[in-house]
């Protein structure tokens, strides 16, 4: 895996500023279990997510963030740090994703994106496709999340 950091700032960056084989750091994020609960209660009202009695007394032994809210999170790391305020044009979806293990108030998350390939799209050469695996790790190294998907990014030498 070979660690890079942008050059480019967020605001200038274009498809040719993603590299393949080469792994992003996003940054990290505390979890607090306020935010558990308050996420879980409004989109995923689980026991095991909004009550400390009832999660206690679950196979998890106390509060655990619903997936939904470690993808948020993600998500809010990879747009803070690695997706063009420029020349995004979105997703079309995520391949994979996977919860392997829960995360619980007190964690630190550390998220990263591995370029697996960047490519210049056939029917629209204005553009870029760069395929990632986004990796959402917690301060002990355990991977909490991870998933596989493309987005879409204009190159700069189309828009100059």
């Amino acid at each position: 895996m070979k660690f890079k950091e942008f050059v480019t700032p967020i605001g200038e960056r274009y498809f040719e500023d993603y590299e393949a084989d080469c792994t992003y750091d996003c940054g990290q994020r505390l979890v607090l279990e306020s935010e558990i609960i308050e996420f879980a209660q409004r989109y995923d009202p689980q026991p095991f997510h909004i009550d400390p009695v009832e999660a206690r007394r679950s196979i998890y032994g106390g509060v655990i963030a619903s997936g939904w809210h470690t993808g948020a999170l993600t998500m809010r790391l990879l747009v803070e740090n690695y997706v063009s305020t420029v020349a995004s044009l979105g997703s079309p979806g995520i391949e994979t994703l996977r919860w392997p293990a829960p995360v619980r108030p007190g964690d630190t998350l550390t998220v990263t994106v591995e370029v697996l390939e960047a490519r210049v799209s056939r029917s629209k050469p204005d553009r870029g496709i760069v395929r990632s695996e986004v990796r959402t790790s917690n301060q002990k190294g355990v991977q909490v999340m991870g998933l596989v998907s493309a987005n879409f990014f204009l190159r700069r030498s189309t828009h100059e």
